[in-house]
């Protein structure tokens, strides 16, 4: 990503286990219950991942959907699906994702950033979260909280100074968990609907 380093994607140095939670999940009524014996692992993403990452990326275009319904289309077309495979190839682009008991819970798109200088602005160079999303029935759990360390400690690592990150105003639920996270509104997009 930044200067010189780049994350070789079959190998993944920077990973965290954590006792974090077990869900035992009981899919007809998406009840979720704690068990704090299981050890959980974050990391970035394998291609054997992606299928499992759409997944929880057709939850978040449903969330869209209905927060959006003038913008974001329905349902998730192949398109949509297959676009996960590229990010996967992309070299300024990693994937990470959070693994229990080998289902993928939650992953982030990160994407390395470069605008150079202009007239009006310095040079910006920073790590944004592309996509960010956790299985309906991990929320509430801790795991996005845990995401986001492991994410700052990265970007970190990599020498980034700042991580940014963009979201819907309808998802007051995000917005509430980012700003706990330690992020800051600096600019918004407003519209007039005539």
């Amino acid at each position: 990503m930044k200067g010189e380093k780049k994350h070789d994607k079959t190998n993944t140095p920077l990973c965290i286990a954590t006792d974090a939670i077990e869900a035992d999940v009981d899919e007809n009524r998406m009840d979720t219950k704690i068990n704090d014996s299981v050890s959980a692992l974050i990391r970035f993403a394998d291609d054997e991942d992606l299928k499992q990452i759409n997944v929880i990326r057709k939850q978040v275009n449903d969330l869209h959907v209905k927060g959006k319904p003038e913008i974001f289309k329905e349902g998730f077309s192949e398109e949509l699906q297959d676009y996960i495979y590229a990010i996967f190839k992309d070299p300024d682009k990693k994937i990470v994702v959070y693994e229990l008991r080998s289902r993928i819970c939650a992953f982030a798109v990160l994407n390395h950033i470069k605008k150079p200088e202009n007239p009006f602005m310095y040079e910006r160079d920073y790590l944004d979260i592309d996509e960010f999303g956790v299985d309906e029935a991990y929320r509430r759990k801790g795991i996005a909280t845990k995401m986001i360390h492991f994410i700052r400690d990265y970007a970190k690592q990599e020498g980034f100074n700042r991580i940014e990150l963009n979201m819907w105003e309808f998802n007051h639920n995000a917005l509430e968990f980012y700003e706990s996270a330690g992020f800051h509104t600096y600019r918004r997009y407003m519209e007039m609907k005539l």
